[in-house]
């Protein structure tokens, strides 16, 4: 089973037999010709016992020449198929009479074709497709003579003829081969010359990985066994074409590895992995000299046993000078580290604490530490693998296709997939949904909430619960749009309450969140609730797409080792209108017609629309109304209607403006004692969540107390949302957005602008900056106009933290 994204680039492949099913059309003629001199070169002219071939095998054993074998390739397909292997004359007589009936039943062609493709030849690999892959990393089609005569060598005994693991057997084979083919005249002398003196080469090869995306193909490969069953998706031969795209895929790769990097070099320095001279960190007397000098094929074995985490490079500290040092890699290749790549080294003391700045190379590492290095801007930098974990997942909003998913940073490292399997307090994440049901209980964007300090006492248990912003400042009356802006924590607060817990489940529960998972609490109104980044970004889909609730999916198609269509993903489409789409191909083209996924896909699409797939439209769970309207909330947490006038105001998502795209909105999130964080947003046509925190439940974000040097743009103090989860999600987008032109928000029919004034919400005739126009549902506007004068700037307050509860 080979697992593909959208684009055609190989992801993964799952199963205990590596197959590649060709044509007898596909396999070169010498491939062939040597199958038939070898193992049979009466093929052509028995009827599936060859009784001269038997003769002529029984004599070359009697005058002890090797004139070929008894059984024909017909025989051997019927003992590989249908018997075993032991030597008996009832198996034989079983062989012989099944290979009558094969005879009988197929073609020559299709005989040969079963046994070189179904004929084990070692390492797990059946068929010569594989084999040419899996010993020379080739098609079988750019095979020598001689790679052509070892493989055709391998059915007699494929493990202990291996080229691999027995080169001196696979020699001797691969001359037994070229001589029957000499002999039958299959190749010249001159040919046979040339391959006979050519050297072995063969050595283990995986599966070509064109595009490192772990995480998806595992969902893929889970669901094609939930699918079919373990052996049948192993066996089948299965093509799994995945909705992920190369460029998504690698961007979001690119952007949770940075991120988690630049986040962990924030927090100090924990130590070399090891010391090949833990003697020289012992006693500070003794000076290098003294020491025994590290060799090359010392350094090379303690590299080897190091795993490498791209971009993670092991590498041996062999100098250290006053603020430099070199280091040594696994090809003995050296490499200096200057100051800027070492300075960011303050020692690790806790979460929240590091220790002084370093002055010297010495106070950091110390000759022959073992170290992890990375690349970056062309510049080398001390290293190291990250305690905090990371997710990203980001879809489509329009039928819920999957378009990159990361779900940690190294699977081979961790297979654990937090996109999917982590459940984490969302924080502020939730503040959206609970906005969006106020907005269905009488209240408006212009609406003014309480921006005042809560303190409620528990008649039972006498506790008292004070929830707080963060930072602690409150602003009185506030808007509920500029509260959502800035998340206010005891305005969400405050709606909960004016809504009331049983109107708020189920509003929540319509975005696919589940009910029974939903603290039936007032502290769901600030995300105690646990969610996963897929169900999140599901969530964040509902505003992007106008209403409806999509479901993910990652399997767009699967053929089978014909290339024979299976099954085609049919999803439901977040649509009012879907009379115009024919098929979901061709409604995914349109909807993104930058996608690679649709490119040059022409067949793809011709056999889409034969499968004759009924579409199916997605459930509308929000008004229209009420999707915008969260929407252009979410659109001011990054840009603010007043940023232009007043640019010390700002939302919780303003770093999202270095996108430079005003078609986009989105909202942070940090958990009580910052132990997640999180940014979820979208523009129309691509929604994304990321996530970072701590697989250790015990540990929290914490503070960094100094700016690394790896990243200018790297701000000090505590960790939130916007400082530890937005980086990712603007990495991610700055490539996402690309191909996507500008798509403003459409206002839906039933809403309408009108002039407001900031501070009260009520209508006014100023024309000045204490006026916006504000969106409203029609019937929902107020009537009121304001009496005094409002003039003043109301916004000198600038937000600079972020929200935790």
């Amino acid at each position: 089973m080979k697992i593909y994204s959208a684009d055609g680039k190989l992801m993964n492949q799952f199963g205990e037999k590596k197959r590649i099913p060709l044509t007898l059309d596909e396999m070169p003629k010498q491939l062939i010709n040597a199958i038939l001199a070898t193992e049979d070169d009466r093929f052509y002219l028995h009827f599936g016992v060859d009784p001269i071939g038997m003769t002529r095998a029984v004599i070359g054993q009697l005058i002890g020449q090797n004139k070929g074998g008894a059984s024909t390739i017909t025989m051997q397909v019927a003992r590989n198929f249908f018997l075993t292997r032991e030597q008996t004359y009832i198996r034989k007589i079983r062989e012989i009479f099944t290979a009558f009936h094969i005879e009988y039943l197929l073609t020559k062609d299709e005989i040969l074709a079963l046994y070189m493709n179904k004929i084990p030849l070692g390492h797990r690999s059946f068929g010569f497709g594989a084999a040419a892959q899996v010993y020379y990393n080739k098609d079988v089609k750019d095979l020598t003579l001689a790679q052509i005569a070892v493989l055709a060598g391998l059915p007699k005994a494929p493990s202990t003829l291996n080229p691999i693991s027995r080169p001196d057997r696979a020699l001797s084979r691969r001359a037994v081969v070229l001589q029957r083919m000499l002999v039958t005249n299959y190749i010249t002398r001159d040919e046979f010359e040339q391959a006979i003196n050519a050297p072995i080469t063969a050595e283990k090869h995986g599966a070509i990985i064109e595009l490192n995306a772990p995480y998806a193909a595992e969902m893929a490969h889970q669901e094609m066994i939930d699918r079919y069953g373990k052996e049948q998706a192993y066996t089948g031969g299965y093509k799994v074409f995945t909705t992920v795209t190369s460029k998504l895929q690698k961007s979001a790769e690119h952007a949770v590895i940075s991120n988690l990097l630049n986040y962990d070099l924030r927090h100090g320095y924990r130590g070399a992995i090891k010391s090949l001279r833990p003697q020289a960190n012992r006693n500070d007397d003794i000076k290098i000299a003294e020491i025994d000098p590290l060799n090359v094929n010392e350094i090379n074995a303690a590299l080897t046993a190091i795993e490498s985490y791209p971009p993670l490079i092991p590498a041996v500290v062999t100098k250290v000078l006053e603020q430099s040092i070199e280091v040594t890699l696994v090809n003995n290749q050296t490499i200096i580290i200057d100051w800027q790549g070492l300075s960011w080294a303050r020692e690790y003391i806790n979460d929240d604490k590091q220790g002084p700045a370093p002055k010297l190379a010495n106070e950091i590492v110390q000759y022959a530490d073992v170290v992890y290095i990375r690349e970056n801007n062309e510049e080398f930098a001390l290293s190291q693998f990250p305690s905090a974990s990371s997710a990203l997942v980001s879809l489509s909003p329009d039928n819920g296709a999957i378009k990159a998913v990361v779900g940690g940073f190294n699977y081979k490292q961790s297979q654990f997939n937090r996109v999917t399997q982590a459940k984490r307090q969302v924080g502020s994440n939730i503040k959206p949904f609970v906005y969006s049901a106020a907005l269905d209980n009488g209240f408006t964007l212009a609406s003014l909430v309480n921006d005042a300090p809560i303190n409620q006492s528990n008649d039972i248990t006498g506790v008292v619960w004070r929830p707080k912003n963060s930072p602690p400042v409150y602003s009185g009356e506030i808007r509920v749009k500029r509260a959502l802006a800035e998340s206010k924590n005891v305005v969400a607060v405050r709606l909960f309450r004016e809504v009331g817990l049983n109107k708020i489940i189920p509003h929540l529960a319509s975005f696919g969140f589940a009910p029974d998972e939903l603290p039936r609490d007032e502290s769901l109104s600030l995300g105690s609730a646990s969610l996963t980044p897929l169900e999140v970004a599901t969530g964040f889909a509902t505003f992007a797409n106008n209403g409806f609730l999509i479901e993910p999916y990652i399997i767009e198609r699967i053929e089978d080792s014909f290339g024979n269509i299976v099954y085609q993903a049919n999803p439901a489409i977040a649509c009012d209108d879907c009379s115009q789409f024919e098929n979901n191909t061709q409604l995914a083209a349109e909807l993104d017609p930058s996608s690679e996924s649709f490119a040059n896909t022409e067949t793809l699409q011709q056999q889409t629309i034969t499968k004759e797939h009924p579409l199916v439209k997605a459930e509308r769970v929000i008004s229209p109304q009420n999707a915008f309207l969260i929407t252009q909330a979410l659109n001011e947490a990054i840009w603010g209607a007043d940023w232009s006038l007043n640019p010390g105001w700002q939302g919780t998502g303003f770093r999202g403006r270095k996108l430079n795209r005003r078609d986009i909105a989105g909202k942070t999130g940090t958990t009580n004692e910052a132990k997640d964080a999180w940014f979820s947003g979208f523009s129309r046509r691509i929604v994304t969540t990321s996530w970072i925190g701590f697989d250790d439940p015990s540990r929290n974000l914490g503070s960094s107390s100094y700016n690394n040097n790896l990243d200018k743009n790297q701000i000090t103090g505590k960790e939130f949302g916007a400082k530890s989860a937005q980086p990712a999600w603007i990495s991610f987008m700055q490539t996402a957005l690309e191909d996507l032109p500008v798509e403003p928000f459409m206002q839906p029919e039933g809403i309408v602008s009108v002039r407001i004034d900031k501070q009260t919400g009520k209508l006014t005739q100023r024309t000045d900056k204490s006026s916006i126009f504000e969106y409203f549902k029609v019937g929902s506007a107020p009537t009121e106009y304001v009496t005094k004068d409002n003039s003043h700037d109301i916004f000198d307050n600038k937000v600079e933290s972020e929200e935790i509860f």
